[in-house]
């Protein structure tokens, strides 16, 4: 195993989406064109139900782990006039869409949510619900921060229609939480899982980081132990992605060599994975683990787990709306990101202008690709039709996946590729053999976060 990780760590793509950020064609997207879609998505499937995603983007403290967009402040009047333009931007899609549309899930994340008030966080998911219907099996979910995760802020979101919440825990060691600025004691943890629970959230989730620096085994050890004796319903046992020549200054409060090597990191993995069976959870996908009973296993199970810019979820929607600075949103035939600049944000919007900046319509074969990237990301295998064999170049793609094949981790039957389970935590480079856009362009320098 040693061998195949320094053979297979290389930088690559997530695949949240595809085509990947950097591989979207700027040049010939337009507003108008991602409108267009947005209501050919909408009038497609009015009654399957939409995907919300709200993006909060303040924080009081600066984690260094982080590689998402933020903005680090302490002052909370922020907070009225960034909930005003978010739900400015939602009238916007409601009225371009052209009638009230039907919410069958709704994240919040961040940033940090819970740096909003509890008061004005009911009143922002009032006014989207105000627009909107709603399914009968519509999720409402949030990212907590264990630190300021009040009692109140889950009352007043389980008030709202909130059942699941995924906290941050990442890992208990002082020594770690020093480095990535997150001092988070497990009693905090313990109380706020507690809390949801007596409250009546139906998951629970807890975020785990591997690979992070100055961590070992030892750490990852004892905080699934600790994070077992709670048991979360869903766990995310992340790789850590250290990117810091995307993001600034956020990750570089620590040298490459406080890292662990990917030969430490991929035993963190898997010393982690097989706690985490024994404990009773099950593999959902990459670096997630449900218990059987959590809605995201039983998706595995049914084969309608779906992953996108918010994840893995249970089931798919058509069109995702993302609100608020940076979010991406994903109408299925293209993506769009808005202004990640929270003023610029909020003066677009006020002048009724949907704030987005770059996007991505999807040609056929993006669309033939991407359905098979999702494949892999969420059931583990794909077919492909002996009609897209006209559109996509599979001989390349069948090239790239021989070497993989001949190291037993994908199997290849007539029109059929599987990930072996010896190829699970390589998923992503399995991915990539399908990523035609970067097979033809080749990065100059390094854009994505290391594979393994």
């Amino acid at each position: 195993m040693c061998e195949l990780v320094q053979k297979y760590n290389v930088p690559g793509p997530r695949y949240t989406s595809y085509p990947t950020v950097p591989y979207w064609d700027m040049e010939s997207f337009s507003g108008k064109k991602w409108r267009s879609s947005v209501i050919q998505a909408f009038e497609e499937n009015p009654d399957e139900g939409i995907s919300i995603y709200i993006h909060l983007p303040f924080c009081e403290s600066m984690c260094t782990f982080c590689g998402c967009h933020k903005r680090i402040t302490k002052r909370h009047d922020v907070e009225s006039p960034y909930i005003s333009a978010v739900l400015k931007e939602w009238e916007l899609y409601v009225e371009l869409m052209g009638f009230r549309p039907v919410i069958k899930e709704l994240h919040l994340g961040g940033g940090t949510p819970t740096f909003f008030s509890p008061e004005n966080l009911k009143m922002l998911i009032n006014g989207i619900t105000r627009l909107s219907k709603k399914t009968d099996s519509i999720q409402f979910s949030f990212e907590g921060h264990p630190n300021n995760t009040t009692k109140e802020h889950l009352l007043a979101l389980y008030d709202v229609g909130f059942r699941r919440v995924c906290f941050g825990v990442q890992d208990y060691n002082l020594t770690v939480q020093r480095a990535i600025n997150r001092i988070q004691p497990f009693e905090y943890v313990k109380n706020v899982t507690e809390w949801a629970r007596e409250i009546g959230f139906t998951s629970v989730g807890h975020d785990i980081i591997y690979g992070l620096p100055f961590q070992d085994c030892s750490d990852v050890e004892q905080t699934i132990m600790k994070t077992n004796a709670i048991k979360p319903d869903r766990i995310a046992f992340y790789s850590y992605a250290h990117v810091p020549w995307l993001k600034g200054n956020g990750q570089r409060g620590y040298k490459e060599e406080d890292l662990p090597s990917s030969i430490e990191k991929k035993a963190q993995y898997e010393m982690g994975k097989r706690m985490l069976a024994e404990f009773g959870y099950k593999d959902v996908g990459m670096d997630h683990f449900a218990l059987p009973a959590d809605s995201l296993y039983q998706a595995l199970e049914k084969g309608t787990l779906h992953r996108n810019f918010m994840g893995y979820t249970p089931s798919k929607t058509t069109l995702m709306i993302g609100l608020g600075a940076s979010s991406i949103s994903d109408s299925w035939y293209g993506f769009a990101q808005n202004v990640k600049n929270v003023e610029e944000y909020q003066n677009l919007v006020s002048h009724g202008v949907i704030p987005i900046f770059r996007g991505h319509i999807l040609n056929e074969e993006d669309q033939i690709l991407r359905r098979h990237i999702l494949n892999i990301m969420c059931r583990f295998e794909t077919n492909w039709k002996p009609e897209e064999r006209e559109v996509v170049d599979f001989e390349n793609i069948l090239a790239s996946l021989s070497e993989l094949e001949a190291d037993d981790l994908v199997e290849i039957e007539d029109k059929t590729i599987k990930v072996t389970a010896k190829g699970r935590p390589f998923v992503r480079n399995v991915s990539m053999a399908f990523d035609l856009k970067m097979h033809r362009k080749k990065p100059n320098t390094r854009i994505f976060s290391m594979t393994v």
